[in-house]
């Protein structure tokens, strides 16, 4: 149990961290930007984390829903025709810069032109894809505790006074936007792996775990980052941090972003892989045509398109959340 626990822990957490997360963007904007408040509302996230996580995955298992169409019908009703096809737009554009965002890594971090990026991360997600929700599994695997060392590492080396002010409103309502997004995008491999898993032990103690580790990494981030002067200013503060207190693991930060932003990609690739592959009696041919989808639509500008995206996914996530918590357990 313990083990298969683990690793549906090790899949929550890889599932929601993205480049935002690795890169420290998403964690200045939600929380560290708010001030030393950000401790108080990390602490909500955790909770929520582990609160949702595990209803999620136990609502799925006890379901037995095989994908996030048939769980958000359950949740949504007849609206989930509306909200699936508007999930699926929004799965794919994100997918699709996690994909760009891999790319900007070979670029900007190992000097070799980003289409090199985007053809290794189509072939080895490919590879990943063959093998299913085990492939996403031993990926995490690996992925995960490197997360989790590097977290660590920052924790232990940077030291922050905590300082009281008063903070805005909007900091409280950060936890609840932040864990409703990210669960929202993680339902596409979380619910089929919740539905694969027969002990319902093991996915209850997994979405503790993976809330807990979570909620640690989001601490050891928060820290390290509320430490920069002029943070707003820096686009990849998080690597700011690591060059000013642990240059010598640069290369294993660098190695940290990607895997991170690969275990995102290889989530939504499976999500809409799934769901494609029904209307196909050849889904490895799908699976191809999906990836080269991505490449071509992260070469185009979709930064306006995710302008418009992002919100008004934002508010369907928080009605996700709230539906989540309203729908009564299926017994």
């Amino acid at each position: 149990m313990w083990m298969r626990a683990v690793q549906i822990a090790f899949v929550y957490v890889g599932t929601v961290v993205g480049a935002g997360f690795a890169t420290g963007k998403e964690i200045v904007q939600f929380f560290t930007q708010y001030g030393s408040i950000g401790v108080v509302t990390i602490a909500m996230s955790g909770c929520l984390f582990i609160f949702f996580g595990t209803r999620l995955m136990v609502m799925a298992n006890r379901l037995q829903a095989r994908s996030y169409e048939q769980f958000n019908a359950y949740l949504f009703g007849k609206m989930s025709v509306v909200v699936n096809l508007f999930m699926f737009v929004v799965l794919f554009s994100v997918t699709s810069v996690m994909l760009s965002g891999a790319g900007a890594v070979f670029e900007e971090q190992l000097h070799m032109p980003a289409y090199v990026g985007l053809l290794f991360t189509m072939l080895l997600a490919f590879v990943t894809m063959l093998f299913g929700l085990n492939g996403i599994l031993s990926v995490n695997m690996v992925v995960v505790p490197l997360m989790i060392i590097f977290s660590l590492s920052i924790a232990l080396i940077n030291e922050s006074d905590i300082v009281w002010t008063k903070p805005p409103l909007a900091a409280f309502f950060s936890p609840f936007a932040y864990v409703a997004f990210n669960l929202a995008m993680a339902q596409v491999v979380l619910v089929p792996l919740a539905t694969e898993v027969r002990d319902e032990r093991a996915i209850r103690l997994g979405g503790w775990l993976g809330g807990i580790l979570l909620m640690f990494i989001l601490f050891s981030s928060h820290f390290a980052l509320s430490l920069l002067p002029n943070l707003p200013s820096y686009s990849i503060p998080m690597a700011e941090v690591v060059k000013r207190s642990l240059t010598s693991f640069y290369g294993l930060y660098v190695v940290m972003i990607y895997g991170e932003i690969f275990t995102s990609f290889i989530a939504g690739v499976f999500g809409l892989h799934r769901k494609l592959a029904l209307f196909s009696p050849t889904p490895t041919f799908v699976l191809v045509m999906l990836l080269f989808a991505m490449y071509a639509f992260s070469l185009v500008g979709y930064h306006a398109l995710l302008t418009v995206l992002y919100p008004l996914f934002g508010y369907v996530s928080i009605i996700f959340i709230f539906l989540l918590f309203y729908r009564k357990m299926p017994s």
